[in-house]
């Protein structure tokens, strides 16, 4: 039996335009991979297929041994695929808790919510936000929010497209510290796929490192590999990331 989350040859065509060529992707549980390249890469467009919200030209995706190719997007979450988007999806005139106990009442084992909906807060450092609304709270605590509920479902494999887009240094550092705790919390320990556009801190979390250009994979390793391969370099990361220094997370 498998334990990932794959995509096969997985391809996408957008009035012509190539948006995806023939992509394997694998997520394990438990592990961190991050799916960098530039705008346009494909990257949020993989995400879309494997969730549901578009169907792919060709190829397969997979949770586990279960093929999920063409599945609605709810069933998918129901199987254990977890999401977040570019832009916060929330019920904005909710409190904090209530979003987060819609989302734990929504999975398929509904045991224990007030302690799953307390963990969720605890975990997410959304302790003193639960009674304000949604819609009014600052940015980066919206963000936590989302990934807040994302994880109400339990999910096996959590998907996160750009979390710390808009977030200052230190809040992005927070979240992503947060995520890194995630991993490691027993009560969720789920595989995890992130999308951002800061290279520094995809490399201080991820255990390995896709990288997408113009639809197609044109790297796939470790930190230390994706910041020394020459292709990648000149296609997204520049001759700053260029370096021997190992990075790790503080």
């Amino acid at each position: 039996m498998s334990n990932s989350l794959r995509t096969i040859e997985t391809s996408k065509n957008f009035a012509g335009v190539q948006a995806l060529s023939g992509i394997h992707l694998e997520l394990s549980e438990g592990a961190i991979l991050g799916l960098i390249g530039s705008n346009g890469s494909g990257k949020t467009t993989l995400l879309n297929i494997i969730t549901g919200v578009l169907q792919p030209d060709s190829g397969q995706v997979f949770v586990g041994d279960t093929e999920i190719t063409g599945w609605r997007t709810d069933r998918i979450a129901m199987l254990g695929v977890g999401r977040t988007f570019q832009i916060a999806r929330l019920f904005g005139s909710l409190s904090v808790v209530e979003n987060v106990e819609l989302s734990v009442m929504s999975a398929p084992i509904k045991e224990d919510i007030d302690t799953q909906v307390i963990h969720l807060l605890d975990r997410l450092n959304l302790n003193q936000w639960t009674s304000t609304q949604a819609s009014i709270l600052p940015y980066g605590v919206q963000r936590r929010l989302e990934i807040a509920r994302a994880l109400g479902i339990h999910p096996r494999y959590l998907l996160l497209d750009e979390p710390a887009a808009g977030l200052n240094e230190e809040e992005a550092y927070e979240l992503l510290t947060i995520i890194h705790g995630i991993r490691e919390d027993p009560e969720f320990g789920c595989g995890i796929l992130i999308i951002d556009h800061n290279p520094r801190l995809i490399m201080l979390l991820c255990d390995r490192i896709h990288v997408l250009d113009e639809g197609k994979t044109i790297a796939e390793g470790t930190p230390m590999e994706i910041r020394r391969d020459p292709v990648v370099i000149k296609a997204y990361l520049g001759k700053q990331y260029e370096s021997d220094e190992k990075v790790e997370l503080e």
